[in-house]
């Protein structure tokens, strides 16, 4: 089965939706962006999530002892971070006792061959976080073994987009909105059918 990821949550009944749809992980965005929760916000969405599923939460330029604190005051312990520079940094999130995802662009290829030692890596398009979709046509450019597939995923298009790329799991944030920062139930249910359908068809 394919991993969903459902990002930029930011309220009540979008993150019981996303467990209700049995979702592999959610995602709190402390990033400058309309999907930008406090502290307090994501530690209070992420108590509604229950075991099994990651609550995640997302940073961009944020120092990594931000990146730490954050974490801890939100009570999650998985971090999505979009500019690590060496697996020294990924060292210090796990002697935190964090999981790593470690984001790349498809701006610079050759982050994605490089291994900082991080526990999944999540390739999104040439700008980072902008719901822009970007070429999974050609396998060799992309990495192997598991990672995440992110940037203008939407229900029309994740289902071609996992059989062409061969990613092991999918990132979706502005694919599920009925306006920018604001998650729409009925493309979340959609979305989470194209996938679940299609791993279906697979297995």
């Amino acid at each position: 089965m394919t991993f969903i990821k459902m990002c930029g949550l930011r309220d009540e009944a979008t993150v019981d939706l996303a467990v209700e749809l049995g979702v592999d992980a959610v995602g709190f965005v402390f990033a400058e962006s309309p999907r930008r929760v406090s502290v307090e916000q994501a530690a209070r969405l992420r108590s509604r999530v229950p075991a099994g599923i990651l609550a995640v939460g997302v940073y961009v330029r944020m120092p990594l002892d931000e990146v730490v604190a954050t974490a801890e005051a939100a009570n999650v312990d998985h971090v999505q971070v979009h500019d690590l520079r060496s697996g020294d940094d990924v060292r210090v999130l796990h002697d935190a006792g964090l999981t790593v995802i470690r984001a790349v662009n498809t701006a610079g290829a050759e982050a994605l061959t490089e291994d900082f030692g991080a526990d999944l890596l999540l390739v999104d398009g040439a700008v980072a976080g902008a719901g822009v979709t970007w070429d999974w046509q050609d396998r060799s450019a992309l990495p192997p073994g598991r990672w995440i597939l992110a940037g203008g995923l939407n229900p029309d298009n994740v289902a071609r987009a996992v059989r062409t790329s061969g990613a092991w799991g999918v990132d979706v944030s502005s694919g599920i909105e009925a306006s920018r920062g604001v998650k729409d139930p009925n493309l979340m249910r959609a979305f989470a059918d194209a996938v679940r359908g299609d791993s279906a068809a697979e297995a």
